[in-house]
């Protein structure tokens, strides 16, 4: 029990209150003993500098000035007034304002008792040998009881207090924790019934529960956009996969007919579907961030480079022209092998759906917090409509439809900047459409 309460807000603050309490008492335990002890020496200075006065009394009238002295002082006494005792060799009192309580030793003592009339007080005393004698001279501990006493209800009243405001303080953090932490909770127990679109409400405080409700609404945006690219992709393989499934039946119907030459057809249509779902698959790793962990430093100026040449041949014989335009000295931590697939798949895409003729560009620039990767085209490019959908599975341009492909080439481009951080974005101008790819620098 006491070990969960520790691990819970109240328990906490309940244990920093303590904390400055227990620091507060030894704080006023010093406070005390320093205060004490200064009041006890301002008393035996007190009673050092009358004994001296007295004694000089010795040295003009002998035992006899000191018990005239006594008496003037007795005569004049009021509540700040100091004792004396004046005994001879044998303890006889000679003059004396107070009957001592405690044996008569020559020095301090701290803890004197007498009795005056009917009272009786603890005194500091110095008692001093003299010739024929002993003076004592006594100061009421009276006044530094009375201030130790003080001190004692001012210390116990802060540490009552200091206890109080902690307990309170744990009351009221406690209260606001859990406060906050039920909304955290209700939006949890929302989405667990199955309500993706409920988020951790915000007060714009910035404190540590906004950021918090900030960090989990992202997450939950994450979430919910996962969520739904997994129903469009179930929508997408449904819908996109039947014509291909149709005519694998189409073609199995006629060998079982007789008719030979559709196996070779049935073939080439299983192996178009293996080819959907391994891509799908890849790209499903790459969504998952899987391939982070062959993150490494790479020359990306050298990659668009070996990208470059290598297609060139290809736009060569396709009536095509590719020009590289690559700021040099552009780095980045990422895995060179996905970051060749997607932009081996942006080469592609100019092969493949831009006409003979056209000429394409690929650049690399830098800016302050980014490296932006753009490969763009002349060509006839694509209407607003189908722009808006061309980074998701399966989509393909009404242009693009009688070509070969399965509209997973830029999703996969995509999953690629995304899972280096970064983002793919259509980019057009006034004579060029093409793809840009951001990676943080």
């Amino acid at each position: 029990m006491l070990a969960r309460l520790w691990r819970s807000t109240f328990g906490i603050v309940v244990l920093v209150a303590l904390a400055f309490s227990a620091a507060t008492l030894a704080i006023g335990a010093v406070a005390y003993e320093v205060t004490h002890e200064a009041l006890e020496e301002q008393l035996d200075h007190r009673v050092a500098v009358e004994t001296r006065a007295l004694i000089a009394e010795v040295r003009e009238g002998g035992l006899a000035g000191v018990a005239d002295a006594i008496r003037l002082r007795e005569d004049a006494r009021n509540e700040a007034s100091l004792d004396y005792l004046l005994v001879d060799r044998a303890g006889r009192p000679i003059a004396a304002t107070i009957s001592p309580l405690t044996p008569v030793e020559p020095g301090y003592q701290e803890h004197f008792g007498f009795r005056r009339g009917n009272n009786t007080g603890v005194g500091q005393a110095l008692a001093t040998p003299l010739s024929g004698g002993m003076l004592v001279v006594i100061a009421d501990r009276r006044d530094l009881a009375a201030i130790d006493r003080t001190l004692a209800s001012l210390f116990a009243i802060a540490l009552a207090a200091m206890l109080a405001l902690g307990i309170g303080a744990a009351v009221l953090v406690g209260w606001l924790t859990r406060r906050r932490l039920s909304r955290i909770d209700a939006t949890a127990q929302a989405i667990i019934a199955g309500d993706l679109t409920q988020r951790v409400p915000r007060d714009g405080s910035d404190s540590e529960f906004d950021r918090l409700a900030s960090t989990l609404n992202r997450m939950l945006d994450r979430i919910a956009a996962l969520m739904d690219n997994l129903r469009q992709v179930s929508t997408d393989v449904a819908h996109d996969l039947r014509t291909p499934l149709t005519r694998l039946c189409n073609q199995l119907d006629r060998a079982a007919a007789g008719d030979t030459d559709a196996i070779e057809a049935a073939r080439r249509q299983a192996d178009d579907l293996l080819e959907i779902f391994a891509a799908l698959l890849r790209i499903a790793e790459v969504e998952g961030l899987a391939e982070r962990r062959a993150l490494g430093a790479v020359d990306l100026s050298a990659l668009l480079e070996d990208m470059a040449e290598t297609y060139r041949p290809d736009f060569e014989a396709a009536g095509h022209t590719l020009t590289i335009d690559v700021m040099p000295g552009l780095h980045i931590e990422g895995d060179r092998r996905l970051l060749a697939q997607a932009l081996s798949n942006l080469l592609e895409n100019v092969l493949r759906h831009t006409p003979p003729g056209t000429k394409a560009t690929l650049a690399a620039t830098a800016t302050q917090d980014a490296i932006e990767v753009t490969l763009e085209d002349d060509g006839p490019g694509v209407a607003p409509a189908d722009a808006k959908r061309l980074f998701q599975r399966f989509a393909r341009a009404e242009a693009s439809r009688t070509t070969d492909g399965h509209g997973l080439g830029l999703a996969l481009v995509r999953a690629v900047a995304i899972g280096h951080g970064g983002d793919a974005l259509l980019s057009r101008s006034e004579r060029a459409f093409g793809v840009t790819i951001r990676l943080p620098r």
